[in-house]
């Protein structure tokens, strides 16, 4: 490791993409660290780190606690991303059309997405003002209004849409996926903070038997958590490789190549995406106190809640249905196999075309089947242990969290390694 670090610091164009990285989260730590003007963030910190609500709060690095101009992170894009995803899939056929546009598609369906997270920006902003005041008793804004209200919207909506500028900016000049890496940093900026927390309120000031159960609570944590990071490293380097032939008039030679499928193909992904589409209906079910109103009202809310076992198996559900969506995204049996097909290959016993094209979707859907079930042990898991032992549910290194994290940071070591490949490529091409 140390070794991968050193070669890759050597070459100038990973080392400056590297420092550009850190600079950027520089400034994302920078911000979320600046309140929004006409707020008392302090009315609110006990609130912002509960539930659903405290999960999101980890992913923006505690932007949310601290009702910064980060505060909604980049969940508005992540929501529309979901949106415009759905839509492609012959709902509306100018997406669908824009889908199959290649480079100049995409770019169309990334301005789609940027304008509708802002609307969807606008109004999660003036919702988490007006829920967020009416739960802290109306301590949060200084100076209520429809003049207020909108300068904070316009405030929070402008500190998303320059957060995921940011992501973009990583994306292009950095390492990584950039909303992908601002979420990593999140997390990660979280974690001294809630082990200390822990430490707090489990450890310090405990003795005889409590300070032994706690200690011995605090590592099966760490076990856990350890036996969770090796299971994620194989299964997200995990592949089932489908042996290619070129036929010899097509290639000049022969012979045999594979075609590497990921046995997790859709990453952390539908994580991220079941995550999101948790926190809309928790968050606004929390301002009208749908938790202590009883009957279906808390049928509800207790369906969306991770704090219950209704939210944990609805969590599953939408982990598995995602796993399975994205992974035909990220694979798309189709072009593989038109793709095939024009470079003369052919998967044995396989005829070209059609049959190509459903032989790689079966196989991909056997391979979303155990994907999801091992994205749903390491999200659930954790959770589950947090219903045994009575752990607190927003510790940064949860299970869901645990798993963007691992995820992320194997996605950009693959990146650079590709890219000191790429320069020795290009080097002994310059010889």
């Amino acid at each position: 490791m140390f070794t991968f670090i050193k070669n890759a610091f050597a070459v100038k164009d990973i080392r400056n993409r590297i420092f550009f990285t850190l600079f950027i989260f520089a400034v994302f730590r920078l911000g979320s660290h600046i309140p929004v003007p006409g707020v008392n963030a302090a009315a609110i910190q006990s609130l912002a780190s509960t539930g659903m609500l405290g999960l999101l709060n980890t992913f923006g690095g505690g932007a949310l606690s601290r009702y910064s101009i980060f505060a909604m992170g980049v969940s508005p894009y992540i929501t529309a991303s979901i949106i415009i995803q759905l839509l492609q899939m012959d709902i509306i056929p100018k997406l669908t059309e824009w889908a199959k546009q290649g480079e100049v598609g995409r770019r169309k369906l990334n301005q789609v997405t940027t304008y509708t997270a802002i609307v969807l920006g606008f109004v999660q902003s003036i919702g988490l003002s007006v829920g967020f005041n009416q739960l802290s008793g109306f301590g949060l804004v200084i100076n209520p209004g429809p003049a207020t209200y909108l300068t904070i919207a316009l405030v929070l909506t402008a500190g998303s849409m320059f957060l995921i500028w940011l992501g973009e900016q990583i994306t292009r000049n950095g390492i990584g996926n950039g909303v992908s890496m601002i979420i990593f940093a999140g997390i990660v900026a979280e974690v001294p903070k809630d082990f200390y927390s822990f430490f707090q309120t489990n450890i310090k000031g405990a003795s005889g038997q409590d300070l032994i159960n706690s200690l011995l609570i605090m590592l099966v944590i760490l076990v856990i958590l350890l036996v969770l990071i090796v299971i994620v490293v194989v299964m997200e380097r995990a592949q089932r490789r489908i042996p290619i032939h070129h036929s010899k008039r097509a290639s000049g030679a022969k012979h045999t190549a594979h075609l590497p499928l990921k046995i997790n193909s859709a990453g952390v992904i539908p994580v991220i995406f079941a995550t999101s589409f948790l926190s809309t209906p928790s968050t606004i079910m929390g301002f009208f106190d749908f938790q202590n109103q009883g009957g279906w009202r808390e049928v509800v809310y207790n369906l969306f809640s991770l704090q219950h076992p209704y939210g944990v198996i609805l969590y599953t559900i939408l982990l598995i249905a995602f796993t399975y969506f994205y992974s035909l995204i990220q694979v798309n049996p189709e072009k593989v196999a038109e793709n095939l097909q024009k470079q003369g290959a052919y998967i044995p016993s396989v005829r070209p075309g059609k049959d190509t094209e459903n032989f790689i979707t079966t196989l991909i859907n056997r391979l979303s089947g155990v994907g999801a079930l091992y994205l749903t042990l390491i999200a659930v898991l954790p959770l589950v242990s947090g219903f045994i032992w009575e752990v607190p549910m927003n510790i940064s290194l949860s299970g869901t969290s645990l798993l963007i994290v691992v995820g992320v940071a194997i996605e950009t070591t693959k990146q650079i390694e590709g890219r000191m490949v790429k320069r020795r490529y290009v080097g002994f091409l310059n010889l």
